[in-house]
């Protein structure tokens, strides 16, 4: 069960995400992935944040590995990165949901209960005390990064190494644009993708103060696309928002997860509409930092069954999108 803090945190969060104007697009240029055989279109898939909502991505891969629907390149936000991080450099995704299960991706992410962090709080202070001023955060990350790649396979611990060409989306706190991470130690990369806001220290990298991507590009469409894809299916785990009665209101848990999907809902629009396909996977009744193993099963099993249902219109879209010539390809967007 999570902590009042942690609700908190995670609802001050959401309520920053409503001030911000329309989300920038991202500036990266166009790269052929090289994974397409002739005549078949290059397939990607945007996978995007929502925490513990986000187990539905493996879902959503697990029905395309059984349909043998191949996925040519990937592109990550927040707890998209993770899966679609660890999926890339081939981890299984039972390996995965069993992590998730486990509980052992959640207490990596939040190495000390958060009541305890808490109250240790005034000993970090001391530092500023004698001029040393420490990013702002509950946790650093570094050990949620280790874990990352010591569950990674060993040859394929940076993100240029992966099987499937991947890319991990956070947000450059000094622009307030998306940042494409392309290169350099993977379980770094996914870490960054998913550094919450005051809960986690920002990740520096060439220069860059990073944090959640979920803050400039929640859905990571565009990304997926500059990585030389003819077609990109969004995996989105914010909704759909349903109808709700006054008396939910009454139920802190409640109100968690409708400020999140309300929120999140909102934002993501403009990137929806940039896909070829969205699969919505029906998880708005799952927390969105839960580390109970029923949430996990349920959000697996709402990704299998939004994929599947998606199946005629994956394949239509397969079948009817043309290559994208390699001209085009090269051409910054």
């Amino acid at each position: 069960m999570l902590s009042y803090l942690t609700r908190l945190s995670c609802l001050t969060l959401l309520t920053l995400l409503l001030c911000r104007a329309m989300p920038p697009c991202a500036a990266a240029d166009s790269e052929p992935s090289g994974a397409a055989p002739d005549g078949r279109p290059r397939l990607a898939l945007a996978l995007g944040g929502g925490g513990t909502r986000g187990a539905a991505h493996v879902g959503v891969l697990r029905v395309l590995e059984e349909e043998g629907i191949h996925v040519d390149c990937l592109a990550g936000t927040s707890i998209g990165s993770i899966v679609g991080g660890m999926y890339a450099a081939g981890v299984s995704l039972d390996r995965i949901q069993r992590l998730a299960e486990s509980k052992a991706i959640f207490h990596a992410y939040n190495t000390v209960p958060i009541p305890l962090r808490v109250a240790i709080i005034p000993i970090t202070m001391i530092p500023r005390l004698f001029g040393i001023h420490p990013y702002v955060g509950l946790y650093r990350g570094k050990k949620f990064a280790n874990f990352l790649d010591r569950n990674l396979p060993r040859d394929r611990r940076n993100v240029e190494e992966t099987r499937i060409p991947f890319r991990a989306v956070a947000t450059d706190m000094l622009t307030g644009d998306p940042y494409v991470i392309s290169k350099g130690p993977l379980g770094r990369a996914m870490q960054a993708s998913a550094a919450i806001p005051w809960l986690r220290k920002p990740v520096l990298l060439d220069g860059a103060v990073l944090n959640d991507g979920v803050l400039a590009a929640n859905l990571p469409v565009e990304q997926a696309r500059a990585m030389g894809a003819d077609a990109v299916i969004c995996v989105d785990v914010d909704g759909p928002l349903k109808p709700a009665t006054e008396k939910e209101f009454r139920s802190i848990k409640f109100l968690e997860n409708r400020t999140a999907t309300m929120i999140m809902t909102k934002l993501d629009d403009h990137y929806r509409k940039l896909a070829d396909l969205v699969i919505q996977p029906d998880v708005a009744d799952i927390p969105v930092l839960s580390a109970r193993r029923s949430d996990v099963q349920s959000a697996v099993a709402a990704g299998e069954k939004a994929a599947r249902e998606a199946l005629p219109a994956i394949r239509k879209l397969v079948l009817e999108r043309k290559r994208r010539p390699a001209q085009e390809l090269s051409a910054p967007r």
